[in-house]
């Protein structure tokens, strides 16, 4: 694939604010909710930045296992934890904040000294030819069955954390055999009726 020089200097710098917004979103936002979905902006844009350097199979494989498998998992644990506790302020944060500034700032200035010194070698051989078309044949020939079951067991996994994280929600009337099947119940928090009205 050739793009014109100027559409992929400007492409490049739009996913590199893109990639650099969402990572400092993932470490300064409280909320971790927020921080999982912007994980998963980090590695799209990442996986935009493989496009350009012509690898497009790392790049589909950068969205299937990192979006779709790794950032997935997180929000999974994000939705079964689901621990409803305040952050209390700890004495002497700024501290750990400004030596963590200082070590990002440090690894930050490394990398780019790194990246300026080192001579890299500019190819003007054309790239090979995709490699996701032959993969995309086996996947929906050869493994059609096996790539549907994960995608299957993926979504009920989802459900299933779904249900878990919000049970506390659930009135009485809708949890179905709790007196007669007590041991093959999980534990109730203190649930709290939302939207009912009577």
């Amino acid at each position: 694939m050739e793009i014109a020089e100027g559409v992929r200097l400007v492409t490049f710098g739009i996913l590199s604010v893109m990639m650099l917004g969402a990572a400092l979103g993932v470490v300064l936002f409280a909320n971790i909710v927020y921080s999982a979905f912007l994980l998963g902006g980090v590695f799209i844009s990442m996986a935009g930045i493989y496009i350009l350097l012509n690898a497009d199979f790392v790049s589909a494989a950068q969205i299937l296992v990192y979006v779709g498998a790794v950032n997935v998992l997180i929000l999974f644990a994000i939705m079964l934890v689901n621990k409803r506790e305040d952050f209390k302020p700890m004495k002497n944060a700024w501290i750990r904040q400004g030596s963590t500034a200082v070590v990002c700032a440090g690894l930050f200035a490394l990398l780019s000294s790194v990246s300026i010194v080192t001579p890299w070698k500019i190819s003007t051989t054309m790239p090979l030819t995709s490699t996701v078309v032959p993969i995309a044949k086996h996947f929906f020939t050869d493994f059609l069955l096996p790539f549907e079951l994960a995608s299957v067991l993926l979504l009920m996994s989802m459900i299933g954390a779904i249900v878990l994280a919000r049970r506390d929600f659930m009135p009485d009337s809708a949890i179905v055999g709790t007196s007669t099947q007590d041991s093959l119940t999980l534990p109730e928090r203190p649930r709290e009726l939302v939207g009912i009205e009577k």
